[in-house]
């Protein structure tokens, strides 16, 4: 049996990384710093992980357009009714909160 902290090795991949300039208001930044420094982490650390957890939410939803989208079409392709098909993903859209 595996020791539990062999179990959950973190790798890291190293990626490439680009230095972009990005002005922020004094106001937000001041508050980025603030809460940057209540979780002990740098505002740039902070600022990444907010991209981060933005940039995830939104690539989440275009692949969940991009399947919704996969599924109409596979559906239209065995029913005919229009009414049906849109029922069928409207169903869909309500139970998975999209």
């Amino acid at each position: 049996m595996n020791k539990p902290e062999e179990e959950f090795i973190l790798q890291l991949h190293p990626r490439a990384n680009e230095t972009v300039s990005l002005e922020i208001p004094k106001d937000t930044l001041e508050s980025l710093k603030k809460i940057a420094d209540s979780r002990d982490m740098s505002s740039n650390a902070l600022l990444k992980f907010y991209i981060g957890q933005g940039l995830r939410q939104d690539l989440a939803k275009l692949f969940s357009n991009c399947v919704l989208e996969a599924t109409a079409q596979v559906l239209a392709k065995h029913i005919q009714s229009e009414a049906e098909i849109s029922d069928i993903l409207q169903e869909i859209r309500s139970q998975t909160n999209c």
